[in-house]
Formats: C-alpha cells, sequence, structure tokens
C-alpha cells in the first residue's frame, strides 16, 4: 500500500495518484474533509483504485463523502466508461438494484401531528410491510410481474397507486426503457412476486419528518417545502428481486472475467465489455429490477397517504400530500456527459450515489427546469435529512452525482454489539422520535453511532458545489425493516 502518495487536492477532496497501484488507468478522487478522512476506511482506498484500472473508464473513479467498503466498488463510489471500450459491473450497481429514495411533502404542520404522531407510527407499520422476506399486499401473477417490470412505476399508476403527475417528479419517469423480462431467472420471479410494496429489512425505512431548517427559501417554495412542514421519506429498493438479478449475473460476470481475458485486482469486479452479450443482458434485467424499485415506492406512498388520511380523517385535498422527487442511488445510466469539451455517451455506474443534474437539463421536468434536480440524502434516524439541489459543477467534476445518505462507520456485528443492554427505541422516545421495527437487531444495527453524521457529509458536497443544500428535515416517527 501507498497511502502516503495521496494528496489533497482541496478541502473537500484527496486524491489517489495513477502510481498508487499498478495497472490503473486513471486517478481517483475522494470527496472528503479533514473530518470525515478520519473515518476514511484503507479498504475504501483500495477499492477506488482498483475501479480505476477497469477498462475504459473515462475520467477518475470517484467515491463520496459518504464512502465506506462495499462489494467491488465502494458504497458511495461512480464510474463512468465508454460504450465502446470499456464495461459493465454488476459490483457497481449493488445488490440493491435502485435502491433510493422517494420524498412526499403535505399541508400538515408539526404541531398538528405530534398528539397523534404515536397512532400514525402504528398504522403506518401495519399498513406497509417491513422486515427480512417480508410479504406485500400485492400478489402478482406471471403476466402482472412481466408488465411491472417492463412499465416501472407506471404500471402502479394504471393499478390505482397514484397518478400520472407522480411519475413526472420521478427519476426516469419511474420506467428505464430496455427491460427484457424473459431473461429474468425463475428464482427472481419467485423471490419478486410477493414483495411488491414493502419496505424490506436493514436501512429500508419510512420516515415522517419535519422541516425545522430552510437554507434556499426560493428553491423550497419551488418544491413546496415551509418550515415545521410535515413530510415523509421512504427508502427502500427492489427487494428479492434486485438481489437474485445481481446474484445471477455475477456467476455470469466471473465467467466473461475470463472469457474476455479481463485482468481485476479484485474478483468483485467481475465484469463483461459493454458491447458483449454478458453486458447487454445484465442491463436488460437491471433495468427490470430498477422498474420494479420505482413500481414499489409508487405503492408503498399510496399507503403511506391513506395511513394520514385514515388517522387525521381528512381527504386528500386537507391532507395535500404528493411527490416532491425520488431518485436512485444503486444503478448503471447511458448518459451523455462532455469529456473534453465533446459531448460523449457513457455507461455512468452510480453505487450508493445520486444523480445531482443542473438547472436546464433536458432529462428534469419541467416544474424543476429552473433550479435543478432535487437532491435527497437520508441520515440515520435519530439525527437528520436534507433536500438539496444538482448543480453545474457535478455536471463537470462528477458526471452530474453526489452523495446518498450518511453512510456507515460500524458493521451491523459492531453496532449489535456496542447496543447491548440498551433500548435503542426508549433512546429515540427521549429524543421525541416514535420508531416502529420488525426486530429488535434492526434498531441496534440501525442505531446513529453507527452511522457517520450527515450534516459532516451535506457539508462536504455542499463545500465543493457538486450539489447545494435547500432544507434540513428531522424524523419524528420511524418504520424501520
Amino acid at each position: 500500500m501507498a497511502i502516503e502518495k495521496l494528496r489533497r487536492i482541496d478541502k473537500t477532496k484527496i486524491e489517489i495518484p495513477r502510481d498508487y497501484k499498478h495497472g490503473m488507468r486513471a486517478t481517483g478522487i475522494i470527496y472528503v474533509d479533514d473530518l470525515l478522512e478520519k473515518d476514511l476506511e484503507i479498504q475504501s482506498i483500495e477499492q477506488v483504485a482498483n475501479v480505476a484500472t477497469l477498462p475504459g473508464i473515462v475520467g477518475s473513479s470517484l467515491a463520496m463523502p459518504d464512502v465506506h467498503t462495499g462489494y467491488g466498488f465502494t458504497i458511495g463510489g461512480v464510474a463512468a466508461f465508454d460504450l465502446k471500450e470499456g464495461i459493465v459491473s454488476p459490483g457497481g450497481v449493488g445488490y440493491d438494484i435502485n435502491c433510493g429514495v422517494r420524498l412526499l411533502r403535505s399541508n400538515l404542520k408539526k404541531e398538528e401531528l405530534t398528539p397523534k404522531i404515536k397512532d400514525l407510527v402504528a398504522v403506518l407499520f401495519n399498513e406497509i410491510p417491513s422486515g427480512v422476506g417480508s410479504k406485500g399486499k400485492i400478489r402478482l401473477g406471471p403476466d402482472d410481474e412481466k408488465k411491472l417490470l417492463i412499465k416501472g412505476a407506471r404500471w402502479a399508476v394504471e393499478q390505482g397507486f397514484g397518478d400520472a403527475d407522480d411519475l413526472n417528479k420521478t427519476e426516469s419517469e419511474g420506467c428505464i426503457v430496455g427491460a427484457d423480462p424473459s431473461l429474468i431467472s425463475n428464482k427472481a420471479y419467485e423471490r419478486g412476486k410477493a414483495q411488491q410494496g414493502t419496505l424490506g429489512s436493514g436501512n429500508h425505512f419510512l420516515e415522517v419528518q419535519y422541516v425545522d431548517e430552510i437554507y434556499d427559501e426560493k428553491a423550497a417554495h419551488c418544491l413546496g417545502l415551509f418550515k415545521g412542514q410535515i413530510t415523509v421519506m421512504i427508502h427502500t429498493g427492489s427487494r428479492g428481486f434486485g438481489h437474485q438479478v445481481c446474484t445471477d449475473f455475477l456467476e455470469v460476470m466471473e465467467r466473461a472475467v475470463s472469457k474476455y481475458k479481463i485482468e481485476l485486482p479484485d474478483k468483485e469486479l467481475a465484469c463483461a465489455p459493454f458491447e458483449s452479450p454478458e453486458a447487454r443482458d445484465y442491463l436488460a434485467c437491471m433495468r427490470a429490477a430498477a422498474n420494479y424499485a420505482w413500481a414499489n415506492r409508487q405503492c408503498i406512498m399510496h399507503w403511506a397517504k391513506e395511513a394520514f388520511m385514515k388517522v387525521f380523517n381528512i381527504s386528500p385535498k386537507q391532507l395535500g400530500m404528493t411527490l416532491i422527487y425520488d431518485v436512485a442511488h444503486n444503478i448503471a445510466k447511458i448518459e451523455e456527459h462532455e469529456v473534453n469539451d465533446k459531448k460523449k455517451k457513457l455507461i455512468v455506474h452510480r453505487k450508493g450515489a445520486t444523480r445531482a443534474f443542473p438547472p436546464g437539463h433536458p432529462e428534469l421536468p419541467e416544474i424543476y427546469r429552473d433550479i435543478g434536480q432535487p437532491v435527497l440524502i437520508p441520515g440515520d434516524m435519530g439525527r437528520a435529512s436534507f433536500v438539496l439541489l444538482g448543480t453545474e459543477k457535478a455536471m463537470k467534476e462528477t458526471f452530474g452525482s453526489t452523495c446518498h445518505g450518511a453512510g456507515r462507520i460500524m458493521s451491523r456485528h459492531q453496532a449489535i454489539k456496542r447496543a447491548k443492554g440498551r433500548a435503542i427505541w426508549r433512546e429515540m422516545e427521549d429524543k421525541g422520535i416514535i420508531v416502529k421495527s420488525a426486530g429488535r437487531e434492526t434498531l441496534a444495527e440501525e442505531m446513529s453511532e453507527a452511522y457517520k453524521d450527515v450534516s459532516n457529509v451535506v457539508d462536504v458536497v455542499h463545500s465543493a458545489g457538486i450539489s447545494k443544500k435547500v432544507a434540513r428535515l428531522r424524523p419524528i416517527g420511524v418504520i424501520k425493516g
């Protein structure tokens, strides 16, 4: 290892030079300040350098300030590849394909909600299945499941879960074209048929929050946010379906590495050339899993709104609960970016990283075209979450990307050990946060100390100019898987 070779570029980033490791085709860049650098794992630095050895990489191998060690690529990693010389790697997307975040706004104020928060959390917990292997209210037959995989969130809207305006405020309108259900394994279908409309486990959640700080009044107004307002954040992905797609293709890619004679510093980076049949098939199945995830969050949003109306005995109009935006943070997408002053199509892998497209970008909905893409950054269940906006600097430096959350600093096993003898739910209640989960261990795994402080993470991307702060949201009710 050659840690002494790392160079601080400025107060928000460090560089891993090309001579750090044999075979690096590009530099590595980690967005981290002096404070967060103390939590930077050696293995994460190695993984950023490893990604820089992959064929056809364009620009630098990037990591956001919430970076931590993952499978092959770091979580918090971003890498773009040329469509002719480059590769596609399932490790650059992760097991939970299109894990992402959806934020809802409402007309309710904190003082109206506080007296009913325990009732609301109980109803939300009953209405939205959570936990390992949880099964939802939707039972998909083979034909329905295939339609869902092609249509994504639109399938959910057609079934009565929300309306067309939700699609306009969802990344890629809740559907990536090019999914091919015929390539999906029977095991993936089996795992997915009963999990549509479920939160799942681990760090997935539904959180009732309130806006406690506004940093940009004009942007907040455009997003429909005001101080003291109740919001709802949903964080989940493609469940067992996406996990199985990834598992299936890791085996395919391991064989492809030998077939195409690709040299790798780590077998977890298993990949195939972009133009190969293996890469084509993976992307078709990854898109299907991404569409499954968008439908999943769409359905959960619908039931969350129903729970609010039930508890408060109000109409949809009085509640005023509408979607602000939905972002994916585990995905690979073909996008156009400027490389050496020329526009070029690339396959951008984001694993634990969020798009942060600037004002004027053609992929943004008309309503946000002037301010930039809403960026949704959840923190741990005891602190805060943030709303930011994408910037032009992100397009120039990070392929239009930013962080996706707080980032773990403690393994799940370490967190459970640290929580022994403690009642995490009671500690949360003492802070004014009502928490309900499918299992006690989940709360231990997800306690605040297991994560970096999201405020520090967000300060780095804001200072670096790759996204800018709009509002801070505080939790008051949490449903955990």
